[in-house]
């Protein structure tokens, strides 16, 4: 199944003491990468919180942020006295220098550092269990969104595969004609530059020439390896797990093919056909980068 590395999940869950919020939104990146926020009384559970996700996520920046709150009698907060003393002796000095009354001092409780609440907030290793039960719960959406938009990436990528096949489909039929042309082609100019100066060319020498081109322009090979790596493709957009890295190879092998025959065959037609292909893959390319 086809995974995207880009989507958002939260968990949420609590005990009789707090409540936890987990947060996790996964970015497009060539390796994993974690990156844990999480109050200072919970940095102990860092390393289980990333333990965790890597069982879940295998490429792209992954963003955990864990908040918490306080339930019960911990809801109440703890006045500070000095830091609110403090802000009342520098409002009053104020205030005298101005000449302006003060109505009250009610609006000081919410300046920095007056009611210190959750940051006092203890967190235990018994408390684990909530934090992962909020964590498992944001991974579950997580890998919700990455397979839904997954499975839109990969039916737009086996869509632009159609279209490569199609143009596939073009160049096997028209590569024969190449060197029937390229015959008349040359036998037409010989005889136009030879038909008054009475010299000849053998039948061996005129089939020399044509065979030195056929040669020349033969793609039989990267037809065939070609048809090979969209197989492979194909395969590997069902694949589980989650294939990015090969479908990233498989995507430059492709492109690989197609320039090669288009330079090769050494005919318009078939080139403006290998344009259209080549296309479709940087198409295809684009959405691989968002590939787990």
């Amino acid at each position: 199944m086809l995974l995207s590395m880009t989507g958002f999940g939260d968990g949420r869950a609590e005990n009789e003491r707090l409540g936890v919020l987990a947060e996790i939104r996964c970015v497009n990146n060539r390796h994993l990468k974690v990156t844990i926020r999480s109050p200072e009384n919970c940095g102990g559970f860092d390393t289980e919180i990333e333990r965790i996700v890597r069982q879940g996520i295998v490429r792209g920046t992954v963003t955990v942020t864990i908040r918490t709150s306080s339930r019960g009698a911990n809801q109440l907060g703890t006045l500070n006295t000095e830091v609110l003393t403090e802000y009342w002796k520098q409002l009053h000095q104020w205030s005298k220098e101005m000449l302006a009354p003060i109505a009250d001092a009610s609006h000081l409780l919410a300046l920095p550092g007056v009611v210190a609440g959750n940051a006092l907030l203890e967190v235990s290793e018994e408390d684990w269990s909530t934090f992962e039960t909020a964590l498992n719960a944001a991974l579950t959406k997580v890998q919700s969104f990455r397979a839904t938009e997954g499975k839109a990436m990969r039916d737009e990528m086996a869509r632009h595969c159609d279209l490569i096949e199609e143009c596939l489909g073009h160049i096997i039929t028209r590569a024969p004609l190449v060197v029937i042309a390229y015959r008349d082609k040359i036998k037409q100019r010989v005889n136009d530059l030879l038909k008054d100066s009475g010299v000849t060319v053998s039948d061996v020498d005129f089939l020399r020439e044509v065979n030195i081109f056929a040669d020349r322009c033969d793609i039989t090979e990267e037809i065939a390896r070609l048809k090979s790596h969209i197989d492979q493709f194909r395969h590997s957009l069902d694949a589980h797990p989650s294939a990015g890295r090969k479908l990233e190879f498989l995507c430059q092998e492709i492109f690989r093919e197609i320039n090669t025959i288009g330079s090769k065959a050494n005919d318009v037609t078939i080139a403006h056909h290998a344009v259209d292909a080549k296309t479709s893959v940087e198409k295809i390319r684009e959405i691989v980068q968002n590939v787990e």
